[in-house]
């Protein structure tokens, strides 16, 4: 045969496949990507940390604002060493991205099933911590963050105009209620402990990443099923205003009866959960 073309062998494919994959688990054990991913879990902390400070602030009536994951980014960059600080806390979010997204593509690090059911939330999580990540980047080079506050009304404005798209909305609503209803079953089911190295601790970090687990996901419970809420409203009642993103969702727990109390509970489960997520970093199973 003079044509260079070769013949389509199955076996080879299949091959070529696993070499693939072993090679991307073979990255997945190395120090480089272990340290980016445990770097990744600290900004996430730090992100929600700042979000339970200023919620806080909101509570005590200190004149605080509250705010979402991108509002958060450009309060650090506001800080003394701002610039430098976002820089460490871009990186961190770039190597969360890229561990969720890695666990997405070939399942957890030895995970014996491959890890079917974790992939979909870890590419969802991938996709979104990316985009925050280019977000940070973006403040960096003198852009400004997106306001949660009218983001998701102008999306949902849009999405209500589609054919189908109140039912559409209701959907998106129903999925932010389902995954905050997981968040929760997470934090009272201590779920959370089982990918974490709970035998390298002693009995008193073992209860103290607990509890902070346990309050901190069920603060992000509130939130998911504020937002979707919020969706839910908005496709019912044909209004746009009803969508609210993780700020909106703060605010209209600081306004309703008891608000102060309330979202002063949710400021300390979201700080709890930035410190689980720094604890995380030292203690998970990636």
């Amino acid at each position: 045969m003079t044509s260079g073309t070769r013949p389509y062998d199955p076996d080879r494919a299949r091959n070529g496949g696993r070499d693939s994959r072993g090679a991307a688990r073979e990255l997945t054990h190395s120090t480089p990507y272990e340290a980016l991913a445990r770097a990744g879990l600290v900004a996430r902390g730090v992100v929600f940390g700042v979000i339970g400070v200023l919620a806080f602030e909101v509570a005590l009536g200190a004149g605080g604002k509250a705010t979402n994951q991108q509002g958060a980014l450009a309060t650090i960059a506001r800080q003394p060493f701002g610039r430098v600080l976002l820089v460490i806390v871009a990186i961190g979010l770039a190597g969360y991205a890229l561990w969720r997204l890695v666990s997405a593509a070939i399942g957890p690090r030895d995970s014996p099933d491959d890890g079917v059911r974790e992939r979909v939330p870890a590419l969802a999580s991938g996709i979104v911590y990316a985009a925050l990540c280019f977000t940070a980047v973006k403040i960096l080079f003198g852009g400004h963050a997106t306001s949660s506050a009218s983001s998701p009304k102008h999306a949902t404005a849009g999405v209500l105009g589609w054919p189908g798209g109140p039912v559409l909305v209701t959907i998106a609503g129903l999925i932010l209620i389902g995954v905050g209803v997981y968040q929760g079953y997470q934090g009272v089911a201590r779920k959370f402990c089982e990918e974490a190295r709970t035998d390298e601790m002693g009995p008193g970090i073992r209860r103290a990443y607990t509890t902070l687990g346990v309050f901190g996901f069920l603060a992000r419970m509130v939130v998911f099923l504020l937002v979707g809420y919020g969706l839910i409203k908005a496709a019912l009642d044909y209004q746009p205003r009803s969508a609210i993103g993780l700020d909106g969702a703060l605010q209209q727990l600081a306004h309703s009866p008891y608000g102060p109390a309330l979202i002063g509970v949710v400021a300390v489960g979201l700080i709890g959960f930035a410190s689980y997520c720094v604890a995380d970093a030292r203690y998970r199973r990636l």
